[in-house]
């Protein structure tokens, strides 16, 4: 082997293992670090640790907040990181990133399905039958077309809202009984009859992902839209979505 050739081989073999050692060492920085908060703070679940923007600080991921810590864990901060040159809200925009969804993985057939016109463009949405801001988000969707929507009932809010869940699940028409109950308020009748073990299923699967308020969106791309958003906003990020899947 030449020389320089030699040279260059050592080279990238010194600065491979510089960046072995660095990520051996953030590792076992992190790995303390989420030791030391985990026991300092036992009531909260830490899902996981990584080094901040900022130097310094670290980012300790709980699912539907980031807080923000020092390498020794004696101080936390909740707030919010926000950069001033470009007014980007870096930790919303992490947590965004963090909580994106698989779409793909999704179980459908657990969901109420929902064709408007060619149903080309897909959604998800966490609902419970009595919260006012998924039957807003329903009004609005009269005036989407060409969409599939999946609606995984999600009855959190009352044991209410887990018998009108059943009743809707066990319906004859699923689709027709959940939007005649949402948009006209005609309420379900059927008797919950029909195995209703779905509703459990999907009660973990949105605590899994840090479902925390109904209504949650879930576009195809992975990122979810939190609230009732407005039909044109919904519109957008439906087609923003489909363009990112092809």
């Amino acid at each position: 082997m030449p020389i320089n050739s030699r040279h260059a081989a050592l080279a990238a073999a010194f600065a491979a293992a510089l960046v072995v050692g660095a990520s051996a060492h953030a590792d076992q920085t992190t790995d303390k670090l989420k030791a030391t908060l985990q026991a300092r703070l036992p009531n909260v679940e830490i899902k996981s640790i990584d080094k901040a923007p900022v130097a310094g600080l670290y980012e300790v991921n709980l699912g539907s907040q980031i807080l923000y810590s020092d390498a020794a864990g004696n101080y936390v901060i909740a707030g919010e990181l926000v950069d001033t040159k470009t007014h980007t809200n870096l930790t919303e925009a992490r947590l965004a990133e963090l909580n994106k969804v698989d779409f793909a993985s999704l179980p459908l057939g657990d969901a109420i399905k929902v064709v408007k016109g060619n149903g080309s463009r897909k959604m998800a949405v966490f609902s419970d039958p009595n919260c006012p801001y998924c039957k807003q988000l329903e009004s609005s969707l009269k005036s989407i077309d060409n969409v599939t929507v999946y609606t995984f009932l999600f009855p959190v809010l009352s044991d209410d809202s887990t018998a009108k869940a059943k009743s809707i699940w066990c319906s004859a028409d699923r689709a027709k009984t959940w939007e005649a109950w949402m948009i006209e308020r005609q309420t379900p009748s059927g008797k919950a009859i029909c195995d209703t073990s779905v509703l459990d299923k999907n009660l973990a699967l949105g605590h899994s992902m840090n479902v925390t308020g109904t209504p949650t969106i879930i576009l195809t791309d992975g990122r979810r839209l939190p609230g009732a958003v407005s039909a044109d906003t919904l519109d957008k990020a439906l087609t923003q979505a489909s363009a990112a899947a092809r």
